[in-house]
């Protein structure tokens, strides 16, 4: 029985040490000056941190992190509120065309995203907010896997019957939405928002395609400039990247619990 534990613990640990080299190499090659990453494998940190540090400071990093990170935030709020309403109508209304207003929004989780990009910045050209980073927030409203996921989730987790007393105790849809559905959907709430956070930090091509201005900047474009015509800096873009990761660790350290309950949730009661 030991033995069947220790090399269960010894699996365990080889693949947690395979998983977990990669993100190590990662920060170890961010102490290195960026032609030595080619004479060797850096195994050891080198002592090239604070100069790759400097570099990736004049290049606005701070500004790039902040921006990035107000984005996110808002893009995320954008998408849980607008998914938590809609899911709330799909799952405990009735009114015509539901079906398939509700297909056509599944339908839409078959098409790659991509396809719709030019289409999407038009759309922001012709309101003129290319150049800002509304087009950025205004992406999570029409975000086709929220509205499934919380349509899904209040369909299992919300009892009709808590609704239909409130409404015969008198009170308004909006009122039983914030103050009944909502306390029922906070583990696919913070599901939702983390996946949402995730998903707009590390976003790359809807930056690049609508904004030119460098002030305007997210941190996936502000590292990917980091280089000049003269010289890429692969060390202190590495260095931007392991220090773009640190928010995704932290969400993860304090939210795993709370992703996993949350996408199991719905699942386990349907």
């Amino acid at each position: 029985m030991r033995a069947k534990k220790f090399f269960t613990v010894l699996l365990l640990s080889l693949i947690a040490i395979a998983f977990l080299f990669p993100f190590y190499m990662m920060i170890v090659m961010g102490t290195y000056y960026s032609e030595d990453l080619f004479k060797q494998l850096p195994i050891l940190p080198s002592g090239y941190l604070v100069e790759n540090l400097k570099t990736i400071m004049s290049a606005s990093f701070l500004r790039n992190y902040w921006n990035s990170f107000y984005v996110a935030v808002l893009f995320t709020l954008v998408t849980v509120g607008v998914a938590s309403i809609t899911g709330f109508a799909f799952a405990k209304y009735e009114f015509k065309g539901k079906n398939a207003l509700y297909g056509f929004i599944l339908l839409t989780m078959m098409i790659p995203g991509h396809l719709g990009l030019i289409a999407y910045v038009m759309e922001m050209k012709w309101f003129h907010l290319n150049n800002t980073h509304a087009p950025l927030i205004l992406a999570g409203l029409n975000n086709a896997f929220g509205v499934f996921f919380m349509t899904q989730f209040i369909r299992s987790s919300v009892p009709t019957e808590v609704i239909e007393s409130a409404r015969i105790d008198g009170s308004s849809e909006p009122g039983i939405l914030t103050r009944i559905v909502i306390p029922f959907l906070m583990p696919a709430i913070s599901t939702l928002g983390l996946i949402s956070f995730l998903g707009s930090w590390n976003g790359y091509l809807l930056p690049l395609v609508t904004i030119n201005k460098p002030e305007l900047y997210t941190l996936p474009l502000g590292i990917a400039n980091l280089s000049t015509v003269f010289r890429t800096d692969y060390s202190a873009s590495i260095l931007g990247l392991t220090l773009g990761t640190l928010p995704l660790i932290i969400l993860f350290l304090f939210g795993s619990k709370t992703l996993v309950r949350g996408l199991t949730g719905g699942a386990v009661k349907g």
